[in-house]
């Protein structure tokens, strides 16, 4: 059979294989080529002729019409020769159809397996593995390790708002506009696929649950919370919720972040919220500013009055240990002075003296002379040295003055007695 393919498609035959015996022996006279040796060949004329030696080789003639059966007795075709054909393309088909079984699993991806459209087992092992061809088994892949995101309120950018989705009502009953992002993972892709028949839009069954979740959180808190306070803690909050939402679906999904893009009242209320958000800051500055004047005038008010209060404490215990020691004193002299009267009232004379010549300047007067005064002053004395130890020693000192009557009648006895009293004064 190789040898009789050769000879039908030799190029090197002129003839392409015409005017040679086929494989039973027939002889076939050659047609002629057109007069023009030179052109191609005739292409219809070339497939007739393959075709006649294709029929000649499972045991037909190649004539056009109906040929007399060439098998051996002349009983029919060869089938020997039919069935070792229909064999080798059995086996090249089953071949084939085994190594479809082939796939490849990606890395950071899962094959769930079907038999028959049913659950198989799932293999989440990375490279090249085989199942039974379809279609008995069927494979999808899905990937594990994708971190997918959807936007709720919004799509593709916050302008393009979704109100259906963004509006949502706080529980002091004002309404804020808000667009947030879920970002999630599959957890589990046989449940993902099976559970709950996502359809055309997988996502949307994550989206729904999302928006559940935050309408119920925003419900929880007032407007400047969700807007300013606890924008953080409301974006954990419903990350909570939603992936409990999501467990009770049995989606197979994993939450792994909720970032708010923007939250903001609605934009026909939006100059008013502003009118009343700078009236409550201007509320809270002039709070504020009133306890930061009560915390400085208060304490203040407080330690004064503290001291005001140990002030007087300290000189009611003053006074009372003064007239107690006067009190004792008056005691103990009334005592010695029913001893001894003369004595007591000579000393008490000779006390009183000398606290008044302590607290009074000193004249002294030559009751012998002519009058002439002569003045002493003692308190300039100890000023003066007092004075002399802080200055040189070049320093003068004063010296006693003589005062002369005679010469000076106003500054006699009644002069000096005057100024005295006015020094003393």
């Amino acid at each position: 059979m190789r040898q009789t393919l050769r000879r039908i498609f030799s190029l090197n035959d002129p003839g392409w294989g015409r005017g040679q015996g086929s494989g039973d022996g027939d002889q076939e006279r050659p047609r002629q080529r057109p007069s023009n040796s030179d052109g191609p060949p005739d292409l219809d004329e070339l497939w007739r002729d393959f075709n006649r030696r294709l029929n000649g080789l499972f045991g037909r003639r190649g004539g056009g019409g109906s040929q007399p059966p060439s098998g051996p007795g002349g009983q029919g075709p060869s089938l020997k020769g039919a069935g070792a054909g229909v064999g080798l393309l059995a086996i090249v088909v089953a071949l084939l159809w085994l190594g479809s079984g082939f796939y490849i699993v990606p890395e950071g991806q899962a094959a769930v397996v079907l038999r028959f459209g049913e659950y198989k087992y799932l293999n989440d092992r990375a490279g090249f593995t085989w199942r039974i061809p379809y279609p008995v088994e069927t494979h999808e892949l899905v990937n594990v390790q994708q971190l997918r995101q959807i936007e709720v309120g919004y799509r593709n950018n916050v302008k393009n708002k979704v109100l259906k989705e963004s509006l949502m009502l706080t529980e002091d009953l004002s309404i804020v506009d808000m667009q947030f992002a879920v970002q999630y993972r599959l957890s589990d892709p046989v449940a993902w696929l099976f559970n709950n028949n996502p359809g055309p839009s997988p996502e949307e069954l994550i989206r729904q649950g999302a928006e559940t979740a935050m309408r119920e959180v925003v419900a929880r808190r007032g407007v400047d919370q969700v807007l300013f306070e606890e924008k953080e803690a409301v974006a954990k909050d419903a990350r909570v919720l939603m992936q409990s939402i999501v467990d009770k679906y049995k989606a197979g999904v994993s939450i792994v972040d909720v970032t708010i893009q923007q939250a903001q009242p609605p934009e026909q209320a939006q100059a008013a919220f502003e009118d009343a958000n700078k009236a409550a800051q201007d509320r809270e500055r002039l709070i504020n500013e009133g306890r930061a004047y009560a915390n400085d005038v208060i304490p203040k008010a407080r330690g004064n009055a503290a001291r005001l209060g140990e002030e007087a404490e300290g000189y009611k215990q003053r006074v009372i240990d003064t007239a107690e020691g006067d009190a004792s004193r008056f005691r103990q002299v009334l005592t010695e002075y029913s001893r001894a009267p003369q004595v007591t009232r000579e000393r008490m004379y000779l006390e009183t003296m000398q606290q008044v010549f302590t607290n009074t300047s000193k004249i002294y007067v030559d009751a012998r002379g002519a009058g002439n005064l002569l003045y002493l002053p003692l308190d300039k004395l100890m000023q003066g040295g007092a004075d002399a130890q802080s200055r040189p020693a070049s320093a003068a000192t004063p010296t006693p003055e003589r005062v002369d009557t005679a010469t000076d009648p106003t500054r006699g006895r009644d002069g000096l007695r005057s100024r005295d009293r006015d020094t003393g004064r």
